[in-house]
């Protein structure tokens, strides 16, 4: 039997479990939580990275949006504060759109 020992979605015992596998599960205390949300966050940002075409790429994004939405709650926030906060930033530093790569400052 595979040993996954990981987060996984809210729903995947239950899509595991209804393919007639039986499984076992616990439930993460809060400082193992934080830390398993991490390493999917790093999980999910790799998979990202080794995406082989568009589609792939998306699925991974999505993964990583679902994943920050999870993390904010930890901040004792929401995804709306951390969306007011990049609007912020992209108004006074501005955003990513212009593909502009700094080669050096002269001191």
């Amino acid at each position: 039997m595979p040993i996954y020992n990981k987060l996984v979605r809210d729903r995947i015992p239950e899509i595991i479990e209804g393919k007639g596998k039986s499984i076992r599960t616990r439930i993460l205390n809060e400082e193992e939580y934080i830390d398993s949300l991490k390493n999917k966050l790093q999980e999910e940002v790799n998979e990202y990275l080794a995406a082989d075409n568009d589609q792939e790429a998306l699925e991974e994004l999505a993964d990583l949006l679902e994943l920050i939405r999870a993390v904010t709650k930890i901040h004792d926030s929401s995804i709306e504060q951390v969306e007011k906060i990049r609007r912020e930033k992209s108004d006074q530093r501005g955003s990513f759109h212009n593909q502009v790569y700094l080669v050096e400052v002269e001191d």
